[in-house]
């Protein structure tokens, strides 16, 4: 008896999606394996993401130096990783690294205590005192995930220039003057990767948010210095890839932390498929969760770039470069539709 014809596409659906799903389980215990032992320096490890972010490569077995700008909120994070982990799988580091890794490679299993590091963007003067601090927690950085960002939703004509200043120290000059820091290092061992976790801002600008809530644009100088700081590690990926160096960077939307608590009142699907789909429907944006998830898969495939982000953003860019006319047109009837939004109020 033949299988009827109605019935051959939603079973290869089901194929397909069962492959998939086997296929996600394979790579993220793969993932864990793959972070062991690094040293993966994260650059904003208390906000929402750097967090999550920091538990994931904690749980790999990497050993992390965590940086932020606040040392109460790094204590903080220090000891939620460290009560999270099994005390018997955690392992406190020596002086010396050979032992570190003799030790890790019997036992797998084993997490590293987290190294902690002030650092603020914002206060360039110090900059060249903590990368010497980073250097010196272990002797060397396998990953640099450049997680800092500050955003100003204001009008161009409203922004001061010193305004302008800091935006840029903190998202473009700081991380690349970090990056600069650690590259003679990287180059010498002849092994690293860069990843920048990057708004689609570095693509894409929008002048106010309120011209599309799904792409979450704010302000010039944030886009400006998204797109700087894009050009600089695309710039840098072609020039230490001869070292064996390489250079990822990750495009999002803006980051819904809404979407990942959800709504208490509404009981989630059970159906997984279904939940996906109505993740996708129900919320903007992306969850620290999800992106976090995201920049632990770059890492293990140093994939180059990323651009997580839901079909209109994705449209938007299509526009952007096939029909910048109409792009543009619709980002100034954006604008006004704004402004008159907020005279209205």
């Amino acid at each position: 008896m033949g299988l009827p014809s109605v019935m051959v596409l939603p079973l290869l659906i089901v194929v397909f999606a069962g492959v998939y799903y086997v296929y996600n389980e394979v790579m993220r215990f793969m993932s864990k394996s793959m972070v062991r032992n690094k040293v993966v320096v994260i650059t904003d490890a208390v906000s929402g993401m750097g967090s999550e972010c920091a538990r994931l490569f904690h749980e790999g077995g990497a050993r992390l130096v965590l940086c932020g700008p606040n040392w109460d909120k790094l204590e903080s994070l220090y000891d939620s990783l460290c009560s999270g982990s099994d005390p018997s799988k955690r392992l406190f580091l020596c002086h010396e690294q050979w032992q570190d890794i003799l030790v890790t490679a019997k036992c797998p299993q084993h997490t590293f205590t987290p190294k902690l590091v002030l650092l603020d963007f914002s206060d360039m003067e110090n900059i060249s005192e903590v990368i010497t601090e980073i250097g010196e927690c272990y002797g060397c950085v396998d990953v640099l995930i450049c997680n800092s960002s500050m955003k100003v939703k204001a009008p161009v004509q409203n922004l001061s220039l010193e305004m302008d200043k800091t935006v840029m120290d903190v998202n473009y000059f700081g991380p690349i003057t970090l990056a600069k820091g650690v590259l003679p290092s990287m180059i010498t061992r002849r092994t690293g990767q860069f990843v920048l976790v990057n708004s689609i801002q570095g693509k894409l600008a929008l002048p106010f948010r309120t011209c599309s809530k799904l792409l979450q644009i704010d302000v010039f100088s944030d886009a400006a210095s998204k797109h700087a700081v894009q050009a600089f590690f695309d710039c840098l990926r072609a020039e230490v890839e001869e070292y064996g160096i390489s250079v990822s960077t990750i495009s999002h939307t803006f980051i819904n932390a809404v979407a990942e608590n959800g709504a208490p009142s509404k009981t989630p699907p059970t159906n997984p498929l279904w939940a996906y789909i109505s993740s996708k429907l129900n919320t903007h944006g992306v969850s620290p969760s999800s992106l976090a998830h995201e920049i632990v898969r770059t890492v293990n495939r140093q994939n180059r770039e990323v651009l997580l982000a839901h079909p209109v953003p994705w449209v938007a860019l299509y526009i952007r470069s096939l029909l910048p006319s109409f792009f543009f047109a619709v980002v100034a009837a954006g604008v006004k539709d704004g402004a008159m939004a907020e005279q209205l109020k």
